[in-house]
C-alpha cells in the first residue's frame, strides 16, 4: 500500500489535476517513464523552407518558426484495488481534456505548456491492480512558459504638488511624479508575448513600447472607454477584446508591429491619452518563455 503524498522520485510531471511521480489522495501510485515517459518536451520541430539559389551556390532561407509540441506521457498506474484503479483510468481519461489543461513539468525552473488531447488515451492492464498509459497531447503555442505570471500596473503619467503661489520662504518643493509606465522583464530563452489590460474612463488610449536598444512600437486605439469598460489586448492572439465579448481590433492601429517581450530582455511600456483622468488605468500581464 502506498501512502497519499508519497513522492516516487524521478521526473515530476503533472496534467490538470494529476501530478505523475508521486501518490494521489486515493493512494493511487502514477509512475512515468525513465526514458520514454515524457516524450516531445526537449523541442518542437521547425517549419523551414529553403528557395535555391539560380546560378550560384546554396539557396536563400525564408524565416524559421516553430511548430506545435506534441507531447506524450507514459508510464504505470499502480492502485491498491481493482476499483481504486478503473477509477484512476477514468480520471486520466478526464485529464486528457479536449480543450487548453495544463502541463507542468518541475524542472529546476518549473516550466507549463497548455495542451490538448490529440490523440487516444492508451490503457492496458497488466493486472487486475496496474495498467500502462500513453497520452498523446499537443500545445499549438510551442512556448514552454514560467508557471508565475508577471504583472505590473500604472495609471496616466501625472505630475502633483511642486511650488504653490504666492511663494513664502524658504522653498519647500513637494512635487510627486507618476511616470505611467511598467517595466517588464523576460527571464526566459525566448520571446513571449504579453496581454495588455485597458481600464477606462479613458480618451483614445495608446501603448508605447520602448526596446533597451531604444526603438518603439506603439498601439493607438481611436475610442474612448467609459467608466467601467475594459479592453484586453493580446499580442499573441492579435486581438483587442472589449468587456469580454466585442472584438474592436479595426479600432487598435499597430504600425510597428505587435510588441514583444524579447529572450533575456526588458521592456517598458508607457501609457498615454489624448486627456489625463486619475481613473485610467493599463494592467500589463506577461510570463518568461523558454524554446
Amino acid at each position: 500500500m502506498y501512502v497519499p503524498g508519497t513522492v516516487l522520485g524521478g521526473m515530476a510531471v503533472s496534467l490538470g489535476p494529476i501530478m505523475f511521480g508521486a501518490v494521489d489522495e486515493y493512494g493511487v501510485a502514477w509512475r512515468i517513464g525513465a526514458e520514454d515517459g515524457l516524450q516531445g518536451w526537449d523541442s518542437p520541430e521547425v517549419r523551414a523552407e529553403h528557395t535555391v539559389r539560380q546560378g550560384d551556390h546554396g539557396s536563400w532561407a525564408d524565416p524559421v518558426y516553430l511548430s506545435e509540441r506534441p507531447v506524450t506521457l507514459a508510464g504505470l498506474i499502480d492502485a491498491p484495488s481493482k476499483e481504486a484503479l478503473d477509477e484512476a483510468m477514468e480520471r486520466l481519461r478526464a485529464a486528457a481534456a479536449l480543450t487548453d489543461t495544463p502541463l507542468v513539468v518541475s524542472e529546476t525552473v518549473p516550466k507549463q505548456a497548455l495542451v490538448r488531447r490529440s490523440g487516444k488515451v492508451l490503457l492496458t492492464y497488466v493486472t487486475d491492480t496496474t495498467a500502462r498509459f500513453s497520452v498523446l497531447m499537443t500545445a499549438a503555442d510551442p512556448r514552454r512558459y514560467a508557471l508565475v505570471e508577471g504583472t505590473g500596473s500604472t495609471p496616466l503619467p501625472s505630475t502633483t504638488g511642486g511650488l504653490v503661489f504666492p511663494v513664502t520662504f524658504p522653498v519647500t518643493f513637494s512635487a510627486a511624479t507618476v511616470a505611467g509606465e511598467v517595466e517588464v522583464e523576460n527571464e526566459g530563452t525566448f520571446e513571449t508575448r504579453p496581454v495588455i489590460v485597458i481600464d477606462g474612463p479613458v480618451v483614445n488610449p495608446s501603448v508605447f513600447a520602448q526596446y533597451a536598444d531604444g526603438s518603439v512600437r506603439h498601439l493607438d486605439y481611436s475610442q474612448t472607454l467609459a467608466t467601467g469598460d475594459q479592453l484586453v489586448i493580446d499580442t499573441d492572439a492579435h486581438s483587442a477584446v472589449l468587456n469580454g465579448n466585442a472584438s474592436r481590433r479595426r479600432f487598435l492601429a499597430v504600425p510597428l508591429g505587435w510588441p514583444t517581450i524579447p529572450a533575456n530582455s526588458s521592456v517598458r511600456f508607457q501609457f498615454r491619452a489624448d486627456t489625463y483622468n486619475a481613473n485610467a488605468r493599463m494592467t500589463v500581464r506577461w510570463r518568461s518563455a523558454w524554446m
